[in-house]
């Protein structure tokens, strides 16, 4: 096969799942998904390692890609890809790319230039200014942020069923849902549940379909924080634009967003306020096809 047209290969190593995708031209060669444990983005060495077994083990034995292309969850910063793109020529000689898992979202979309936008189990938005140079704000995990994810969304869920009791409130849908969700007694005890977790963001994220139940059942504080969270992801957006990243286009992917209408629904207004002419699509395909586009990119 490779006699005749190169093999080139895109990855999608996301926070859960990594998908790995192989054309030879427009033939599918290799479709592989896995889990992502084992993937350590802050460690380059042993990052493209992992990226090498992978390879590896989803490619047809002795095919050696032409060009590779990956975006990593927890890749954040230019330097830290730089690092593992450095680490990962080790393995094979092949021009390479390293980025963000999110900016896969605008060459997913067919797109050349715009934003990606994702909301989670986290959130993050990136873009790039018009020399090149890539821009990421958010993501800065289910503690300080990730608003509009669903871990940032059980966190702010959580501080206002303690506001509403604290004012005397009998708790709500949303109260009593988040008590029966994380098995406690009272609202109170929510505190010690929410610190209690080992892994901050797949723990609390789990419990984000409370949220919307409790919003779907009438709740005023639930559909309070939905709409809060639709402001905070079009504020991601937002910051971009203030920095001069071409906001035109706002491709959206999450298992979060994607999933569930009443929030897409608040950050497309919220958007529509804040950044008049933005336009949000959802993206269509999946991630791993912006990783094969830009590694054709680089043949």
């Amino acid at each position: 096969m490779q006699d005749f047209m190169p093999l080139v290969v895109g990855i999608d190593v996301g926070g859960t799942k990594t998908h790995l995708r192989a054309y030879v031209g427009a033939e599918l060669v290799a479709d592989h998904v896995r889990t992502s444990r084992g993937w350590r983005p802050h460690d380059p060495v042993a990052a493209a390692g992992w990226l090498a077994a992978l390879v590896a083990d989803a490619l047809p034995q002795g095919a050696r890609p032409a060009a590779l292309a990956v975006g990593g969850h927890a890749c954040e910063t230019p330097r830290q890809c730089a690092q593992i793109r450095t680490a990962l020529q080790l393995h094979f000689d092949a021009p390479a790319l390293v980025m963000g898992d999110a900016e896969l979202l605008v060459p997913a979309a067919g797109l050349d230039k715009g934003v990606g936008l994702v909301a989670g189990t986290g959130s993050v938005a990136v873009g790039r200014l018009a020399d090149g140079t890539s821009l990421q704000v958010g993501g800065w995990g289910a503690v300080l942020g990730d608003e509009g994810g669903a871990a940032g969304l059980v966190r702010e869920a959580a501080r206002a069923a303690w506001a509403a009791h604290d004012r005397g409130e009998e708790p709500d849908e949303l109260a009593r849902g988040l008590v029966a969700s994380f098995g406690v007694s009272e609202v109170p005890a929510l505190g010690a549940a929410l610190e209690g977790a080992t892994d901050v963001s797949a723990q609390w994220g789990r419990h984000a379909p409370v949220v919307f139940a409790a919003a779907e059942a009438g709740s005023p504080l639930a559909r309070a924080v939905i709409t809060e969270a639709g402001r905070s992801l079009a504020a991601l957006v937002e910051r971009l634009a203030a920095r001069g990243v071409m906001v035109d286009d706002v491709v959206v992917a999450g298992s979060t967003v994607l999933a569930q209408a009443s929030l897409y629904g608040a950050f497309a207004t919220a958007l529509a306020r804040s950044v008049p002419g933005a336009r949000p699509q959802p993206l269509r395909e999946p991630p791993v096809e912006g990783a094969v586009t830009l590694a054709r990119s680089i043949l």
